[in-house]
C-alpha cells in the first residue's frame, strides 16, 4: 500500500515538472514557438468565438504569445489599436490581459503585432505603410508610438507583419504556355509593383534600425514576419536588416488561394517546390532566400497555418481531384468563419469521413481526403459535382501529421523554430480527435 502511493506522489511530481519545464522554457534557448493570437476571434458569435481564456491551454507549448493585431494611423503615422473597446484599459483591456499571463507562463514572452493583412478600411491598405516610410517624422512617431504601447501594457516585443504591396498572381503554364508569355513580355514588359521600391527598401531598413535603437534600453524585441507574396528581392536589405530583428518569420503559406486564384486549386503551403510550379512559392525557397543571403538559421522561423483554403469544383474539374485542378473561385463558407474558401481546423474536420457524417448526402457529404506521402506538399480533400454540378470543393489544408513534418523539416535545417497562425483556427475546443490544440500540439513535440 504504501510502495504504490508513493509511486503515485512519484509519477504526479513528475508531472508536474514536466509541465513546468515546457511552461518555464526561455524564449532565447531552443527553437521558438510563435503563437498568434487574433483578439478580434473574441467578437464572434456562437462556437466560432474565442476568448483569452480559451488560448490559455495552449501556452504551455508557447514560446511566445503573438496578439494581433495592431494598425497605423493614416493622418498620424502612430501605432493603434484598431479596436479600443477590445484592446485598451478604457475597454475591455485585452493588451492588458495577454501580458499578465506571464505571471503564470513565466517563461512565455508577448509581442504585439502589427499589420498582417487585418489593418483594411482604405482601397489599398498598404499604402499608408509605404508613406510612413517617406518620411523621417513619420517614422519617429511610429516609433515612439510603439514604444510607448509596449511599455504602457508590458509587451515584450513587436512583430512587423508589415503590408507591402502583394506580387501578382502567376498562372501554372506547361512548357509551350512558358514560351508564349515569356514572347509576350518582349512587347509588353512586367507590370511595376512599387515604382519607389528602392527607396522604401531603404526606408523600411531604417525604420527597423530606429526601432531597434528604441528597444535597447529596456530590452525589447523586434521581429518581423514576411506576408505571403512579400517579394523579398523587391522590399527587403536582408542583409542590412538580419542584424537588427531577433527572428524573420517566413509566412510561407497561402501561396496559392481562391481569391488570388480563382480558376485553380492547389496547395497552400508546400514545403517544396510540386513539379511544374511558380518557383519560389514554397516554405524552402523562402528560406533560403534568407539563409543565402546571411540570415543565421536559427533566426529563421517557418509559419503554420491552422486553417484549409477551399474552391468550388466543377464538371469540367475531373474527377481524380489532383492538383492543380481547375476551379470556379471560393468554395461556400464554413459555419464559424464565414468567409468563402476559408476553413479552421475545426471547420475542415468536421467534412472529413467521421461518424457524424457518413450517412449524409449532398453538401454535407463527406469528402475524400488524400494523404501525403512523400511530406513535401500537405494533404487535400475533395468532393465531385453532383450531376447537377453542384456540392464539388476541393480543400488544402494543414493537419496535424503535415504541421508535424513541417516542425521536422524546421528541425532537420536547425531552423529556429515554427509560427502558428492562428491558436483561434486551431480545434481550440477538441472536437476533431478529442485533444486541444493539435495541431500546435503535433508541430511542438516534433520540434
Amino acid at each position: 500500500m504504501w510502495s504504490v502511493w508513493r509511486l503515485g506522489v512519484l509519477a504526479l511530481v513528475l508531472g508536474m515538472l514536466e509541465v513546468s519545464s515546457v511552461q518555464g522554457q526561455n524564449a532565447t534557448t531552443g527553437p521558438k514557438v510563435l503563437c498568434y493570437y487574433d483578439g478580434s476571434n473574441a467578437l464572434r458569435e456562437g462556437l466560432g468565438k474565442v476568448t483569452v481564456s480559451d488560448i490559455e491551454l495552449a501556452l504551455p507549448f508557447c514560446t511566445h504569445l503573438m496578439y494581433g493585431y495592431a494598425g497605423v494611423n493614416a493622418e498620424t503615422y502612430r501605432l493603434r489599436s484598431l479596436n479600443e473597446d477590445l484592446d485598451l484599459d478604457s475597454g475591455k483591456s485585452h493588451f492588458r490581459a495577454v501580458t499578465t499571463l506571464k505571471r503564470r507562463y513565466p517563461g512565455l514572452k508577448v509581442f504585439l503585432s502589427v499589420g498582417n493583412y487585418r489593418d483594411l478600411g482604405e482601397e489599398k491598405p498598404f499604402e499608408k505603410y509605404l508613406t510612413l516610410l517617406e518620411s523621417g517624422g513619420s517614422r519617429t512617431a511610429f516609433v515612439n508610438s510603439a514604444y510607448s504601447l509596449l511599455k504602457t501594457y508590458e509587451f515584450d516585443g513587436l512583430d512587423l507583419a508589415w503590408q507591402f504591396p502583394q506580387t501578382k498572381p502567376k498562372r501554372i503554364r506547361g512548357w509551350t504556355g512558358k514560351v508564349w508569355h515569356g514572347f509576350k513580355k518582349l512587347f509588353t514588359g512586367d507590370s511595376v509593383l512599387d515604382p519607389k521600391a528602392d527607396e522604401h527598401r531603404e526606408e523600411f531598413t531604417a525604420l527597423v534600425r530606429d526601432l531597434k535603437n528604441a528597444f535597447v534600453h529596456d530590452k525589447f524585441q523586434l521581429g518581423y514576419t514576411q506576408l505571403p507574396h512579400v517579394n523579398q528581392t523587391i522590399f527587403l536589405d536582408i542583409p542590412l536588416l538580419k542584424d537588427n530583428i531577433d527572428y524573420v518569420n517566413v509566412a510561407a503559406y497561402d501561396q496559392q488561394t481562391p481569391e488570388r486564384n480563382p480558376k485553380e486549386g492547389d496547395y497552400t503551403a508546400p514545403i517544396y517546390e510540386p513539379a511544374e510550379r511558380v518557383v519560389g512559392n514554397n516554405v524552402d525557397d523562402k528560406v533560403k532566400a534568407w539563409h543565402s543571403q546571411g540570415t543565421p538559421l536559427d533566426k529563421i522561423v517557418v509559419g503554420i497555418a491552422t486553417y484549409g483554403r477551399g474552391w468550388r469544383l466543377v464538371g469540367d474539374s475531373g474527377i481524380t481531384g489532383v492538383p492543380p485542378i481547375p476551379a470556379d473561385g471560393p468554395s461556400p463558407a464554413g459555419p464559424y468563419t464565414n468567409v468563402p474558401g476559408f476553413y479552421s481546423f475545426g471547420e475542415v474536420c468536421a467534412k472529413l469521413p467521421n461518424p457524424g457524417n457518413a450517412n449524409l448526402k449532398g453538401a454535407e457529404y463527406p469528402l475524400r481526403k488524400i494523404n501525403d506521402p512523400t511530406k513535401r506538399f500537405g494533404p487535400y480533400a475533395f468532393r465531385i459535382p453532383d450531376e447537377n454540378d453542384e456540392h464539388g470543393i476541393w480543400l488544402s489544408y494543414e493537419d496535424p501529421e503535415s504541421a508535424g513534418n513541417k516542425a521536422a523539416y524546421v528541425k532537420a535545417k536547425g531552423l529556429g523554430g515554427i509560427s502558428i497562425n492562428d491558436l483561434g483556427l486551431d480545434d481550440f475546443r477538441g472536437t476533431c480527435s478529442g485533444d486541444k490544440f493539435p495541431i500546435l500540439r503535433a508541430a511542438k513535440y516534433r520540434l
